[in-house]
């Protein structure tokens, strides 16, 4: 059982978001504390000038929204929205929130994957704590 669940979810992608929660739920101990995170990609300079004003602004909002609506069920679940690279943010945020496992859906691996790796592949490689993958 672990008292500190990091469960990284990409709103923009269709991922096993409830499934991760579920699985988050039973691995719990009392008391324990789970926390939704979703990573926004850092725009290059070149490509934020080209957005209307307001647009990240607006994204981000819906995030934090759906980052809420996601972890409804979760009585006392934490949300979290951060700005960088998946893989070393979602590694950051564990290590400085002190999470004992990460709970993290994958997708199965295509060609890309292995010659640059996934997400999933990367936290698991370099988490100082336990990691399920869900596929």
């Amino acid at each position: 059982m672990y008292s500190n669940i990091l469960v990284p979810i990409a709103l923009d992608h269709d991922t096993a978001t409830q499934e991760s929660f579920a699985i988050a739920k039973r691995m719990l101990a009392d008391g324990g504390t789970i926390t939704a995170l979703h990573v926004m990609e850092e725009l290059p300079p070149y490509v934020a000038q080209q957005l209307p004003l307001g647009q990240r602004d607006q994204q981000q909002a819906d995030f934090k929204s759906a980052l809420s609506a996601a972890g409804t069920d979760i009585p006392g679940a934490k949300t979290a929205l951060v700005i960088g690279h998946a893989g070393r943010s979602i590694l950051d945020f564990a290590k400085s929130d002190k999470s004992d496992c990460i709970v993290i859906a994958s997708h199965r691996p295509g060609l890309q994957d292995y010659l640059l790796g996934s997400t999933a592949a990367r936290v698991v490689r370099h988490a100082q704590c336990a990691v399920h993958v869900l596929r």
